[in-house]
């Protein structure tokens, strides 16, 4: 019994040296698959610095956005309004206000001009004119902030598309050199063939790291951007109405 068990041990300890860790089939990787596997290890931190950046730019995005709007709807003159919207530089809906505000501000110097140069020169028309421009200059701003806030996030849909296929690549090259050197060595045998394979499918496993969490962030991310982007929608609306009802008359 005791020799049979220092033979066990004996070739446990044999297995374990000859079973490589992912360090020494990486290493031990052929030129393409280390390529392929650099490149998937580039796009893994790209994404997670995507992420990290977004997760902490969007969630100030959606707090500002809720301070802001019950600044809005708290206070009753607009001058206060547009000072505040200047302390709140992640808030979608404080530039929006801003630029919207902006243009008001146009119209009534305008207005004043006109007025004083000859009275009655503010017609219905003009009115009209400073509505649109108004609206014009809201849309621009959601156009512009929208664009800003979903700056880098295709990047992660393209790593999930893309990221298993590259992998996929260097598994099936792995592969083929593998066939290859099994070819000219003459053997086939599990001990033969087990190590290159091994090789080849680490590249398919980093793959797949780097694509799933890009993915599934990807898909977070869109949710969090189309919410913020009907709210913020939503407040040019709300804000337009209240300068048709009560100032733009």
């Amino acid at each position: 019994m005791l020799l049979k068990y220092i033979a066990l041990m004996a070739i446990g300890q044999q297995l374990e040296h000859k079973t490589p860790n992912v360090i020494d089939l990486i290493v031990q990787a052929g030129p393409v698959v280390k390529a392929v596997l650099g490149l998937l290890v580039v796009f893994s931190i790209v994404s997670w610095a995507i992420i990290f950046l977004k997760w902490l730019l969007l969630r100030r995005a959606h707090n500002e956005n809720e301070i802001f709007l019950k600044i809005f709807w708290e206070s009753r003159q607009l001058d206060e309004i547009y000072r505040s919207s200047k302390e709140f530089f992640h808030a979608p809906a404080a530039e929006v206000f801003a630029a919207g505000y902006e243009e008001l501000k146009r119209f009534r110097a305008q207005g004043d001009r006109f007025t004083a140069d000859a009275p009655g020169d503010i017609t219905p028309d003009r009115v009209s004119a400073a509505k649109l421009n108004v609206n014009r200059a809201l849309q621009r701003a959601i156009t512009e902030q929208m664009t800003g806030a979903e700056k880098a996030v295709p990047f992660l849909a393209t790593v999930g598309n893309t990221a298993p296929f590259i992998g996929l690549f260097g598994t099936v090259w792995g592969i083929m050199s593998s066939f290859q050197s099994i070819g000219a060595m003459g053997q086939a045998s599990l001990s033969v063939v087990a190590p290159g394979i091994s090789e080849a499918l680490i590249a398919t496993a980093v793959g797949l790291f780097a694509a799933i969490p890009a993915v599934v962030f990807y898909n977070h991310f869109s949710s969090r951007l189309r919410t913020l982007e009907n709210n913020v929608n939503s407040f040019a609306n709300e804000f337009l109405n209240i300068l048709d009802r009560h100032i733009l008359r």
